[in-house]
């Protein structure tokens, strides 16, 4: 087939096709990448090697709960006009907002230890020490940042979060069975205490506080209109039903492996995942495949939360706060911010011994929070849009169901996982 024509009318309109793609897809296409970090990989991962094929299911179901949650910050952003922290403030005044900020940050560095964490792991694969990648890897994300245009720090995230469909050749290279699958799909049991935790992490790593504030905050930074709210709806759908294929690609590839071979196996950590491959693909593919997919979801995760956490500190203070200017005097608030939390998420994980202990308390943390920003999403959708921009009738109720179910597993998490059960 011969090529188009860049001056023909099927060349323009694929030229001005691809540009409406390069310009709608992003916020929320970012932030769902952002959404399969490290910590939520491996506990695909985990789910796989210790129940097989059953959790492929529960990932299926968790694509409209992500969904229905950023739609509401697309419309909050774009409607509005105003990011997260700031419509906080003006509907519930400065104290709720001081509170929301307090979690915003809480929530953004303990994002930066998982990520950092696990960027730390993928360095040791290959030899490099933590004190050399960690700090690296800070660098890199603050230069991101500074670079003075929010449209090219997205289309980095994006790059970095694609990295994460490596994992689609380990699953192939793992050899699955679609028979096995099969049956997997429709086991779910329910009555077995290891899975229902498994299932609850699953289910609290869907909503990471920060991803709320990010695509409210992105969505007014790259300028998107009331006219382009159903093209960012098509961009968090796209994201929602990425991210989830990701999780299901990492537990197939653990089922087809480490799952066949018996339960028990210890996966808490970068080296033992690329441990457990490393039988079934070899070492090189377990450390390459697994090494670039972890270094994308620790990085774009890292890149997320922290604009997260400045730009709604930034709301709640009243700073000026933009990546398109680059860093100014007006600006200098919001850019120190997001610097600082790099440094400290840095600090933190360079001198903590036991990393997988703070990645647990920093899990435990997230589901604590959970309540109070779900509740004020819902909130500020029923009270800060106007009438015909809210949701109604059914919509509504599953929506609000399926927030409470959000919930509800993440505060089933905290006593297990503290070892008060």
């Amino acid at each position: 087939m011969a090529c188009l024509d860049a001056g023909s009318p099927q060349g323009r309109r694929r030229h001005w096709l691809t540009l409406g793609l390069l310009a709608f897809w992003g916020p929320g296409l970012v932030v769902m990448l952002a959404d399969t970090d490290v910590g939520s990989l491996i506990t695909a991962a985990q789910s796989g090697a210790q129940f097989g094929y059953r959790m492929i299911l529960p990932q299926i179901v968790l694509m409209p709960i992500l969904y229905v949650v950023q739609e509401i910050t697309v419309r909050l952003g774009i409607v509005t006009g105003k990011g997260h922290g700031a419509l906080i403030r003006e509907r519930f005044g400065r104290n709720w907002a001081l509170l929301s900020a307090l979690t915003l940050f809480a929530t953004s560095v303990g994002a930066l230890l998982t990520e950092f964490t696990g960027v730390a792991g993928v360095g040791e694969l290959v030899g490099l020490p933590p004190g050399l990648t960690v700090p690296v890897a800070a660098a890199f994300l603050i230069g991101v940042a500074f670079s003075g245009s929010y449209r090219r720090a997205e289309r980095i995230g994006i790059a970095l979060g694609l990295a994460e469909l490596v994992f689609v050749p380990a699953m192939i290279l793992a050899h699955p069975s679609l028979h096995a699958i099969g049956s997997g799909l429709g086991q779910l049991p329910l009555h077995n205490g290891n899975y229902l935790l498994l299932l609850a992490a699953n289910v609290g790593a869907v909503i990471m506080p920060w991803m709320i504030f990010y695509q409210q905050g992105a969505v007014i930074d790259k300028g998107l209109t009331r006219a382009q709210v159903r093209s960012e709806r098509r961009d968090t759908a796209l994201g929602a039903v990425l991210t989830q294929l990701i999780m299901i690609v990492a537990v197939v590839a653990f089922a087809a492996t480490v799952g066949l071979s018996g339960h028990g196996v210890a996966l808490t950590n970068v080296g033992q995942l690329s441990a457990a491959l490393r039988p079934f693909i070899g070492a090189l593919g377990s450390k390459l495949l697994l090494g670039v997919a972890m270094l994308g979801a620790g990085m774009v995760a890292a890149l997320v939360a922290s604009l997260a956490g400045a730009w709604g500190i930034a709301e709640v203070f009243g700073w000026a706060h933009t990546l398109n200017t680059g860093l100014t005097r007006r600006s200098a608030k919001f850019y120190a911010t997001y610097a600082l939390a790099h440094i400290l998420g840095a600090v933190i994980v360079l001198t903590t011994p036991d990393m997988i202990g703070l990645v647990i308390d920093v899990e435990v943390m997230n589901a604590l929070l959970l309540p109070i920003v779900l509740g004020f999403l819902l909130a500020l959708e029923a009270r800060a849009l106007p009438a015909d921009w809210r949701m109604r009738g059914t919509r509504k109720y599953v929506t609000w169901s399926l927030c409470l179910v959000v919930i509800a597993f993440g505060l089933y998490m905290v006593p297990t996982t503290l070892g008060l059960t």
